[in-house]
This record gives structure tokens, C-alpha cells and sequence, in this order.
């Protein structure tokens, strides 16, 4: 079921997270890097979020200066590329964590070049003062979700890697409380325990996630399905409000007790 925005709500803001992976314990799933958000905030306070945020025009102004994804990743609109830019800014600034570039980095560089990120509020000056080159095939498009409310984000979700994830992390100090790496099967029982809150787009993402060992599997899954808009709307089965998604998407849960869903 595709439904079309409504004609009197704004258009949505732009905007990209990508779910980072790290290779787990010996024996134990690959963990994700989360981060919660500050409860100040207007949007999702409290809320246990991946790294991302708003596509902003200088995430644009470099889209456009950099060569498409390599063909493994096909590019899916202008919108997409950009996002990818925000999704590599976006974490850099939240998580002290560089993605997406194609040459070697170490600790240092990376906090210094956050440093200057948050300074310049533009990854551009920080490419060109490490003279790094963005690999944007890294971040794989998994799905797109766009809320039908005032105020909505229009927000493209990708995969990466990060491997063995030895890597420090610091907490930004002003949008989020705490970073942290989790699986997705950990994140799944510690929101059934009330412990995290997630949004509806980040608990069905947990739900599909869990089902894989690896980074390797979940990518071919994300390959295996269309990226389409997502816009969960409510329907009433005897009696009980039901949170419903689009089926043949990739996501094995498409509906849940609207009670139990947090959709702000």
C-alpha cells in the first residue's frame, strides 16, 4: 500500500541516519552504534536514535561537486546523494566517528577534523584539510521513511561498516546524552523492557536487523528489496489500533499494537 502525502501538510525535511556496524564478541551478533537523544530536544528527546540528522545546504553544495556512487550502490535520486553526505557529516559531528572516506585515518585526524566540522558546520573544509576523498558506495541505501505529520523528516536510512570498530566515541555534549554499540536483538529486548525508547522507523529497522550474523547479510538484504518511501498509517482490527507498514519492503514485522509504538 503506497500512500501520497497529504496536500495540506508541509513538505517534509530532508534528512539521512546510517546504522553503523561493528563486529560483535566471538560468537555473538554484530553490534550497531546508538546514540540517546537529549531529553531538551524538541524532536525525539529521549529517544535511543542512529547518527543522523537534516540534509543541509552545504550537504547539497558538495553532493553535487563529487562523482556518484560506484554501480554496486546504485544512485537512487539527487536526494540520496546528498543525504550520504549528511549521513558522513552527521556522524562525525554526533559520534566522533569518520565514515565513508577512502583513505586510512587515525584517532587524532578524526578529532581534530571534528573539531573543525563543528567549527565550520561543513564537511567540505574538512575533506580539503586532510585532503580525504569520499567513498559514498559505503553507505547502502536500506529504506526510506517519511511520516505523515506536520513537521515530518523525509529521512533515507543506509548501512556501513566499520569492522572491528576500534574506535573511540565521544557524545556530542548538546543533541545526544549517551553513545553506545548494542545488537540489534539487545536493543530488541531492552525496548520490550522499557530500558530504551525508540521511534517506529528504528524499532522495525531492530526487527529486520536481528535477523542477521553479519554486515554481509544484512547488505544483501538491503540489495534484495526496493527502497520506497514508508509512511505507517493506523488501522482498527476488532477494536485495537494496529501501526501498519507497507509489506514487500524487507521488513519482517509490518504491524504492531499502536499502544506499544512511539511515533513522535
Amino acid at each position: 500500500m503506497k500512500m501520497t502525502r497529504p496536500d495540506h501538510l508541509p513538505p517534509p525535511t530532508p534528512a539521512a541516519t546510517v546504522v553503523i556496524f561493528r563486529k560483535g564478541p566471538p560468537g555473538h551478533p554484530p553490534e550497531l552504534l546508538m546514540m540517546e537523544r537529549a531529553g531538551h530536544m524538541r524532536f525525539a528527546a529521549g529517544a535511543t536514535v542512529f547518527p543522523g540528522g537534516a540534509v543541509d545546504a552545504a550537504d547539497r553544495e558538495l553532493a553535487s561537486l563529487l562523482e556518484p556512487p560506484a554501480a554496486n550502490a546504485a544512485l537512487l535520486s539527487d536526494e540520496d546523494h546528498a543525504a550520504r553526505v549528511a549521513a558522513v557529516r552527521e556522524t562525525l559531528e554526533e559520534a566522533g566517528l569518520l565514515i565513508g572516506v577512502k583513505e586510512p585515518v587515525t584517532l587524532e585526524q578524526v578529532m581534530e577534523a571534528r573539531r573543525l566540522l563543528v567549527a565550520t558546520g561543513a564537511l567540505g573544509p574538512v575533506l580539503d584539510e586532510f585532503g580525504w576523498s569520499l567513498d559514498l558506495s559505503r553507505l547502502v541505501p536500506f529504506a526510506r521513511w517519511c511520516p505523515h505529520f506536520s513537521r515530518a523528516f523525509d529521512t533515507f536510512f543506509y548501512l556501513a561498516d566499520l569492522g572491528t570498530g576500534a574506535v573511540s566515541l565521544e557524545v556530542d555534549g548538546t543533541e545526544n546524552d549517551r553513545v553506545f554499540w548494542m545488537s540489534a536483538r539487545d536493543a530488541l529486548t531492552a525496548t520490550e523492557a522499557g530500558t530504551l525508547s525508540v521511534l517506529l522507523p528504528t524499532l522495525m529497522t531492530l526487527h529486520r536487523l536481528a535477523q542477521f550474523e553479519t554486515h554481509a547479510q544484512a547488505k544483501a538484504d538491503a540489495h534484495r528489496w526496493p527502497v520506497q518511501t514508508i509512511s505507517a498509517w493506523v488501522e482498527d482490527r476488532d477494536g485495537q489500533a494496529i501501526v501498519t507498514i507497507p509489506a514487500g519492503l524487507g521488513f519482517p514485522v509490518t504491524t504492531l499494537l499502536a499502544d506499544r509504538v512511539r511515533r513522535d
